[in-house]
């Protein structure tokens, strides 16, 4: 029962993170399940995190696009594209993962990696102007097909549902407004983990999990109160994100990135 409550709290906490970062959530769902699942020495542990993240990942996503959409701040078409792309990145991904090519350390690195490259990036994005971020015109099919390749990449490799890469890519290479970033982000993540999930549960070959409800390598059982606290959380997310300044916002991406970061080397020590 306590092991319910505190995942039931931490799945809030990841809501309010999806909504208001537009990362899916799966910042804070990929190392507390990845902890869980080495813990109780699960074999795989590391496709188990990112499957089953995921899951956790696209619900997250999905209650924070819905509340976009009723605020008008969503991006449809290009949301989509981004989404479409994105799952051919994931199938690379899983492939790596559920054939062995990525192991535990090598899991923890490449996440802390990405997580300190994006912190930098952020923090020194909030301390500019940034009123000097402008719209950069349409996005062409290149640019759409890179970031959502990589995000779908990232999603499958991390199980952090691509945001942690569409964000920076969107608000600081292609130079379009945080708030339209987080929107487009927020969607196109819907698609990418709902794709990465479906394919870790049932393209791949799993063996015994932490609980009986099971598919593939996703843990419904473990994943469940995660899950039902991440949607009240994405409610307030948004709320959050309309009031705060965009460099508000940037600050507390870098800020909150950097905090995973050192919580993850630890398993490396």
């Amino acid at each position: 029962m306590f092991t319910f409550l505190l995942l039931l709290i931490l799945g809030v906490a990841a809501g309010v993170m999806a909504g208001f970062f537009g990362v899916g959530g799966g910042l804070l769902f990929s190392p507390l399940l990845f902890f869980l699942f080495t813990s109780m020495e699960v074999t795989n542990p590391v496709a188990w995190t990112i499957g089953t993240s995921l899951f956790c990942t696209f619900t997250a996503a999905f209650s924070s696009t819905v509340q976009q959409y009723r605020q008008r701040n969503s991006y449809v078409r290009v949301s989509i594209a981004i989404g479409l792309f994105g799952a051919a990145g994931v199938y690379v991904g899983k492939f790596l993962v559920t054939e062995g090519y990525v192991s535990e350390d090598l899991f923890v690195t490449l996440f802390i990696m990405l997580l300190l490259f994006v912190s930098v990036l952020f923090y020194r994005r909030s301390k500019s102007d940034v009123t000097l971020q402008v719209k950069a015109g349409k996005l062409n099919l290149l640019k759409i097909a890179n970031a959502g390749g990589l995000g779908g990449l990232v999603a499958s490799l991390a199980g952090v549902g691509g945001g942690v890469v569409l964000v920076p890519v969107l608000n600081l290479w292609y130079r379009l407004p945080i708030a339209k970033a987080v929107s487009i982000s927020s969607l196109a993540i819907v698609l990418i983990s709902f794709s990465g999930w479906m394919q870790y549960a049932f393209f791949a070959t799993a063996p015994v999990g932490l609980t009986d409800w099971t598919i593939g390598y996703v843990d419904f059982g473990t994943s469940l109160p995660l899950v039902i606290g991440s949607l009240a959380g994405g409610v307030i997310g948004v709320k959050l994100n309309k009031k705060a300044g965009g460099s508000r916002v940037q600050l507390g991406f870098a800020i909150m990135v950097l905090i995973i970061s050192f919580t993850m080397i630890w398993t490396l020590i």
